[in-house]
């Protein structure tokens, strides 16, 4: 089986590829139903006293047009008079979306432990305590909020909110003291989005069956099974913006890489929530720009206050000094082969095994491991800040190419 040892990270690149697709598919689907229903909840309006629509229980209507044909989509104030023969559910987009996200978090996370959830600078761990600190916190976030929700605090939006908030913000800031930066965020997003499937899973369509069966042995659905799916509904929209951005935030190394990351991305999600609450409301006929304008201005003020300061005028460094370091610390990963354990190809296509291609990517090298100091990912090769100055120093003086 050694034999085939070598194509062990090239098949996981493809699984990384393929799990990926499929969970930003299931992603939109799911994602898309709900901003639609809270759309539609918000936009129906109550038919006229007395008419046959409020006679039959219709608590509100909406008509549309889309893609050529004409829509009257009608929502009961609890269920119609009688069971339809057929019923669509909305559960499998929900499942689908976490399943394929765990496994892409299994195979990007938990298979590279080492290199891609453990920061020797933040703490220093095996991959079984890193990983165990990764799945506990998707246990204690469920935990937590259902017991919230469960709690007086519920009934209470506002505060229940600003509750919640405070909890995921404090997670934010106790993972990222013990995994690395990326890790910590997408362990927040994994956070948020087991929440929203169990959501579903647990409480939103146990309810509806219990509904149907009702209505199925002839009895009158409890309204109060309708009432706890739609608050858990409301909550799953509110999420959606934070776990969207969390779901990219791997791109964006300046959020998770910063001294105070885990602040970065309370207020980025703060922003989103700001934005999504502005588009509920005016769905309903209410438009109200301070909830735009107020994300907006955190998103600005969040940009201004994390710049990189400016560079400090120091001597040029030869070249070569330069390339000895980039040969010596980031060629290991970033090569047409990797050499380094759990990677098949070079991290974004960036090869950086000629002198050629370390000029051409001076900028990329500057801010990665210069600026943000995202790179080495988790310092697998030991690069010292002594090393990281040289570096700075030849990009700031021009970055002169080989001589």
């Amino acid at each position: 089986m050694e034999v085939f040892g070598y194509l062990v990270p090239y098949v996981l690149e493809w699984l990384n590829l393929i799990v990926r697709w499929l969970h930003v598919i299931t992603g939109i689907a799911w994602i898309g139903a709900s901003f639609y229903f809270v759309w539609l909840d918000n936009t129906i309006r109550p038919p006229a006293p007395g008419s046959a629509l409020a006679n039959k229980g219709v608590s509100g209507e909406l008509w549309a047009v889309h893609g050529g044909g004409f829509y009257n989509p009608q929502k009961y104030l609890v269920a119609p008079a009688e069971l339809p023969k057929e019923l669509h559910w909305f559960k499998w987009e929900a499942y689908s979306t976490w399943l394929s996200g765990f496994a892409l978090l299994t195979i990007v996370y938990y298979f590279n432990a080492q290199a891609m959830m453990v920061d020797r600078s933040v703490a220093d761990l095996a991959s079984w305590q890193a990983i165990g600190i990764g799945l506990g916190s998707l246990l204690l976030g469920w935990t937590v909020y259902d017991l919230l929700c469960r709690s007086k605090l519920g009934q209470h939006d506002l505060a229940f909110g600003a509750v919640m908030f405070a909890f995921l913000v404090a997670s934010g800031w106790l993972l990222n003291h013990y995994l690395s930066g990326r890790a910590a965020y997408v362990h927040v997003g994994a956070m948020i989005g087991t929440i929203m499937v169990a959501n579903v899973l647990m409480l939103i369509i146990p309810g509806q069956r219990k509904m149907v069966a009702a209505m199925a042995a002839g009895g009158k659905p409890d309204p109060i099974h309708g009432l706890r799916a739609k608050q858990r509904s409301v909550h799953n929209n509110y999420f959606t913006l934070p776990v969207l951005f969390i779901m990219i935030s791997n791109h964006y190394a300046m959020t998770y890489r910063h001294q105070h990351a885990w602040a970065v991305l309370a207020v980025i999600m703060a922003a989103g929530v700001l934005i999504r609450h502005f588009f509920n409301l005016r769905h309903k006929g209410r438009t109200e720009w301070k909830y735009p304008a107020a994300g907006v201005l955190l998103l600005l003020a969040l940009a201004v206050a994390i710049a990189p300061p400016a560079p400090v005028a120091t001597a040029a460094v030869p070249f070569a000094q330069v390339q000895a370091i980039v040969t010596q610390r980031c060629a290991a990963c970033h090569a047409d082969r990797p050499t380094q354990p759990g990677f098949a190809t070079a991290p974004a296509g960036v090869v950086l095994s000629t002198p050629a291609a370390i000029h051409q990517n001076a900028a990329r090298i500057y801010q990665q491991a210069v600026q943000l100091k995202a790179m080495p990912l988790a310092n697998l090769t030991n690069m010292t800040d002594a090393e990281r100055a040289q570096l700075g120093a030849w990009f700031e003086a021009g970055a002169p190419g080989p001589q």
